[in-house]
């Protein structure tokens, strides 16, 4: 065993070192030979697709799609995954003159008009945060003009700035901790990166000696959901994870480039920016607790002015924490750009991007419970997987100069940039586009064409997706509006003295009602003549909106819950041949009745093929508002989004109705 193990190890470093002819010869020799029950057998195939990769891709396809019926399941998943990105390969390279990647790395590349100067944003929202605290001060100061000292809040402030500053210098150990108990992170040598990734193993040596910097602390998770992070609280103590599952669905040089802009963190101080920054805005949280607790006691000029300072500072805190989203996104650009410029290649994290949304996708349908890794690291994270779905769907069926068309809801529809607000990372199609302008200014062919995804883009009908965005924004606020109406015709109503001042109330009910049924029956129109489509179609629909719901039929395979890991869960997930996604139910007896639909029903619908009826919604997430689904086996579920917003609706009206005689 100990020679085929060297035999192996032997044919690694022959790869490694770009011998791809004599890691072949080894390889191919290595497997006529050994036994095919060996536990070298596997790991000699795929090693075999990988050189075979380089100079003979056809064998390289034909090797994988022989391990895709192999017994082992873990073989299966790895020579799909293998055939999958290889014929994608081979679909990108048609028709393809310029090279993917640049012939040196380095060079200096403009940054794309998506984000601002780093230090800028950095040092414009810190002085931002930094002046409202400043303000609330004066405001607690001055407005309260109370002769006792707030000794309270002067030790909370303290104690604020301690903690932050312990915590700054303390994190990594603590962070540390965290990943052992929570992820069991494996600590590793560069050695054992080269293994896996020998371009990686490159980038880390050349980025930390052209930086001056320490080379952090290499982590490696044993989960497949594909991911990488840092952390730190200086540079030269940093640390750099990445889970198993990078190695399972990118190529050498897409891991590169997800290590490279993880290095870019490290590279801007990004941890200690975000640590300083946020600072603030926990003391004006801070300002605002001591105010509302003040307001409760002392006298009335007291509770005034503390009602003032309490308002103002949940003001300033609301703002500040949109300045550190903004600070977020911002950096998540510059890193992006640090990792294109330092490796040249930037087709190839936009390749990352896109496979890792695929990734996490794939590990989610199966999954008995939901990932502790990736809900745990979103914020920290390369990629938000939430907005993993659209994308992922995208990669899994679609060719790569098509793939574009599912990024136009993110780069065009106002309800992108609206959701963005709320997101710590930039939208994958932003992220996708500012690499494709690296790639034109190092005179490569982009890896998405963009071009025309850009002139798709400019030919959308302006008046239709913001006059639906305004639309929308009116439906959304439809009860608010009815509630304003109602309370504006009853004080007409007494003011011409037609009824006494009660009235109000009734015609604030019939206000209420009345926005409820509009806004139910735009959100929810009629669905008896809902059209069919599939998951890819409705994924490249720019004019989607999160609240006007577009009636569609769907059909497919439930292929599990959408809580993965919650076992009375009614939500489903739906698998077609272009893609998934989630299908939300709701049950006419309310939360009772989703409970018992996830407790009783579910568990034997999952595995069916069904055809569904519902409303699709478009947010970050896209998923489909259940209507009435039906299995092939004749069972029939119905959902009743809106049977509760009727009752409301009709409720308040029949209410303010008998009320409104009454008061007559």
């Amino acid at each position: 065993m100990s020679l085929q193990f060297e035999l192996l190890q032997t044919a690694i470093e022959a790869y490694q070192q770009q011998r791809y002819h004599e890691a072949v010869e080894i390889l191919e020799n290595y497997c006529s030979s050994i036994d095919h029950n060996s536990k070298y057998y596997l790991q000699v195939q795929f090693w075999l697709i990988k050189a075979y990769q380089k100079n003979q891709r056809s064998r390289a396809i034909a090797l994988a799609r022989q391990l895709a019926t192999h017994p082992h399941p873990e073989a299966q998943k790895w020579a799909k995954l293998a055939l999958e990105s290889l014929n994608k390969q081979s679909q990108s390279r048609t028709s393809h003159t310029k090279p993917k990647r640049a012939a040196q790395a380095g060079i200096k590349l403009a940054m794309a008009g998506v984000a601002s100067n780093l230090a800028l944003a950095s040092g414009v929202t810190i002085t931002l945060l930094l002046g409202m605290v400043f303000v609330l001060f004066l405001a607690l100061t001055f407005i309260l003009s109370s002769d006792n000292p707030t000794s309270g809040l002067m030790v909370a402030i303290a104690g604020t700035l301690l903690f932050n500053t312990a915590a700054f210098f303390l994190s990594p150990l603590l962070m540390d901790l965290m990943q052992n108990w929570l992820y069991r992170t494996r600590w590793v040598s560069l050695a054992e990166i080269q293994r896996h990734s020998p371009e990686t193993a490159r980038i880390i040596q050349r980025i930390c000696g052209q930086q001056k910097l320490q080379q952090p602390r290499l982590g490696i998770i044993d989960d497949q959901n594909p991911t990488a992070f840092t952390y730190g609280s200086l540079p030269n103590t940093a640390r750099l994870v990445v889970s198993q599952g990078l190695f399972t669905y990118l190529e050498d040089e897409e891991i590169a480039t997800v290590y490279a802009h993880e290095l870019g963190h490290i590279v801007h101080w990004d941890f200690a920016v975000m640590t300083l920054a946020s600072t603030p805005v926990q003391i004006t949280y801070l300002i605002y607790t001591f105010a509302r607790k003040l307001g409760r006691s002392g006298g009335e000029k007291i509770k005034n002015a503390a009602g003032t300072a309490a308002a103002v500072a949940y003001v300033f805190y609301l703002v500040g924490t949109y300045l550190l989203l903004y600070l977020s996104r911002t950096r998540e650009y510059y890193a992006d750009h640090f990792a294109a410029e330092s490796t040249g290649n930037p087709n190839a994290l936009s390749r990352a991007l896109v496979k890792i949304a695929y990734g996490i996708l794939e590990e989610s349908k199966h999954a008995t419970e939901p990932s502790r890794l990736i809900e745990g690291t979103r914020a920290l994270g390369i990629y938000d997987a939430k907005a993993a779905t659209a994308t992922g769907t995208a990669y899994r069926i679609a060719q790569p100069q098509q793939l574009g068309r599912v990024f136009l809801w993110d780069m065009f529809n106002p309800w992108g940039w609206f959701m963005e607000l709320n997101s710590t990372h930039p939208l994958t199609g932003k992220r996708v586009r500012a690499l494709s302008t690296y790639a034109e200014q190092l005179g490569l062919e982009t890896e998405f064409d963009f071009s025309r995804v850009i002139a798709e883009g400019k030919s959308l009908d302006k008046k239709k997706l913001y006059g639906n965005f305004a639309l929308d924004i009116l439906l959304y606020s439809a009860e608010a509006i009815g509630i304003l109406i109602g309370f504006v015709v009853g004080l007409l109503l007494f003011s011409a003295e037609i009824a006494s001042g009660t009235v109000i109330i009734a015609t604030v009910l019939i206000g209420f009602g009345i926005g409820t049924f509009i806004k139910t029956a735009v959100m929810f129109p009629n669905f008896q003549f809902a059209a069919s489509s599939d998951v890819l179609e409705l994924m490249s629909n720019p004019y989607a909106s999160p609240l006007r719901g577009k009636p569609i039929q769907l059909k497919g395979e439930l292929i599990g819950r959408g809580d993965a890991g919650y076992q009375f869960g009614s939500d489903l997930k739906l698998q077609d041949c272009t893609g998934m996604i989630y299908l939300r139910y709701a049950s006419r007896f309310g939360a009772f009745g989703n409970l018992f639909f996830g407790m009783n029903r579910v568990k034997n619908l999952i595995g069916s093929p069904v055809s569904t009826v519902g409303w699709f919604r478009r947010g970050v997430m896209p998923w489909l508002d259940l209507a009435q689904l039906r299995t092939d086996a004749g069972t029939v579920v119905n959902s009743y989004h809106r049977f509760w917003l009727y009752v409301t609706g009709g409720g308040a009206i029949i209410l303010g109705v008998v009320i409104l005689p009454m008061l007559a």
